[in-house]
């Protein structure tokens, strides 16, 4: 049997969510087969639980970002090349890490949890930070995971102090004729004055160049970089940005995340913490932030309101789906779970939702924003990052579909939720992880569950 890379990513899915049903190539749902077992592949400790998963396009070779290990797996999940990634002695204290100078606290031995995992096709290597030190990056090879390159004399080297999986996403932005960029998004676990919680960075063409991971732009007043400031802190003392999931379309860079806000709920005079899904976009070639824009996003069915985003997917619309749009085939189409409510970030109810959004439609709302701030109307809406409102400033300019801000009006929010489509719903076994495709002019999703169930 020959498989695309595409198929092959679905077979990578069925075989690590240890699903209760098969996908056929064809796209056919059939029922498990007592003489047909799952293909599996189990790590080479009991610590080594696996965090991320890459597929190489091109090959069908697997990367796996496991505890401690980083795995290179054929097609058929057969080991190919382990590259050990930890333990080593370290502390979470040390700032900066005990590498770059000696560190008074004590030092014990510590696991590397692989907080990111990245292709990058132009220079034929591996991306793989990792929770040790502050959160370092290694740079390995693709044919057979040699390290290329380990940045850490820099403080622009150490990209987040959080030890867990989900806590940091990155978007690879490619250029043909000059160094890459990598846009890094990351929880920051209270630590602001060490990490931004969103920053662009250079991917120089040498492995251990100096300038690997620093600020596409850094002078004394502007950076290439969003800080939490330190006065949020003193509003809401666990505030930080959830990454849920990070794209590129177009001109723009785009992640989704979860964080908390306080709120006066109806008839109340005091403020309660929920949570809230929101959409952040930048431009590629903003240098400076200025483009910096969040947009509040949910989801409803029949009065109930799913506000927790848990996974997403952007796919194209196919045209089928497209047709029930009023959209193109081409256009993008975001595929969301959100679980029920806003309250529990932690814990969140079984119920959930998979809704859809058209990316243009937010993009649309979002230029109609950017409009009626340079019309001077309202505030800049983001609480978490100025603290107090601060009027919108009036300026004589067009703003069309690329705009990409200027340094007044910046960043900006957007008041208002874009709600989604939801086309399924789910009460009992809470969906977790969702991935789509166009086949034959269907759009399909496939989505992973709490229980670790797909559903097609």
């Amino acid at each position: 049997l020959i498989m695309s890379p595409a198929m092959w990513k679905w077979t990578c899915l069925v075989s690590h969510l240890l699903l209760s049903t098969t996908v056929s190539p064809l796209g056919r749902q059939q029922p498990p087969h007592p003489k047909r077992p799952f293909i599996t592949f189990t790590g080479e400790q009991a610590e080594g639980n696996f965090n991320h998963l890459v597929v190489d396009e091109r090959t069908g070779h697997i990367y796996l970002g496991a505890v401690n290990r980083i795995y290179k797996l054929s097609s058929d999940l057969k080991v190919l090349v382990t590259h050990q990634t930890g333990p080593d002695d370290d502390n979470p204290k040390c700032y900066p890490p005990r590498i770059v100078q000696t560190c008074n606290e004590p030092l014990t031995p510590t696991n590397n949890i692989n907080k990111m995992l990245l292709i990058d096709y132009k220079e034929n290597r591996l991306i793989a930070c990792g929770s040790l030190y502050q959160g370092i990056c290694k740079l390995l090879r693709l044919d057979d995971l040699f390290k290329l390159g380990e940045p850490f004399h820099k403080k622009e080297h150490y990209l987040s102090g959080v030890n867990e999986s989900g806590s940091v996403f990155g978007v690879i932005v490619s250029y043909s004729n000059m160094d890459d960029k990598l846009f890094i998004a990351t929880a920051v676990d209270g630590k602001p004055e060490y990490f931004p919680t969103i920053s662009s960075r250079k991917l120089t063409k040498n492995s251990e160049a100096d300038g690997m991971f620093a600020y596409v732009f850094h002078d004394e007043f502007v950076a290439s970089m969003i800080k939490i400031p330190s006065d949020t802190f003193t509003i809401i003392p666990d505030f930080d940005i959830y990454y849920i999931y990070g794209f590129s379309s177009g001109n723009f860079v785009y992640f989704l995340t979860l964080q908390p806000e306080m709120i006066s709920p109806p008839g109340s005079t005091t403020k309660e913490q929920v949570y809230t899904s929101k959409l952040v976009r930048l431009c590629k070639e903003d240098t400076a932030f200025n483009s910096y824009v969040e947009v509040p996003i949910g989801c409803e069915k029949n009065g109930v309101e799913y506000r927790l985003l848990q996974a997403a997917y952007l796919s194209k619309a196919g045209a089928i789906l497209a047709r029930s749009l009023g959209v193109g085939p081409e256009d993008d189409i975001l595929f969301t779970v959100f679980s029920k409510g806003q309250k529990r970030k932690m814990k969140s109810l079984d119920e959930s939702a998979l809704c859809i959004f058209v990316l243009k439609n937010i993009n649309d709302r979002i230029k109609d924003r950017l409009q009626s701030c340079y019309r001077g109307e309202g505030t800049l809406d983001l609480a978490w990052l100025k603290v107090k409102d601060i009027p919108c400033s009036s300026a004589l300019l067009t703003i069309d579909d690329n705009f990409c801000g200027l340094d007044m009006n910046a960043p900006l929010g957007v008041s208002s939720m874009v709600r989604g489509l939801p086309i399924f719903t789910e009460d009992g076994d809470r969906m977790t992880s969702v991935i789509a495709y166009v086949y034959k002019n269907h759009s399909l999703a496939f989505v992973g569950t709490k229980s670790g169930k797909l559903k097609k």
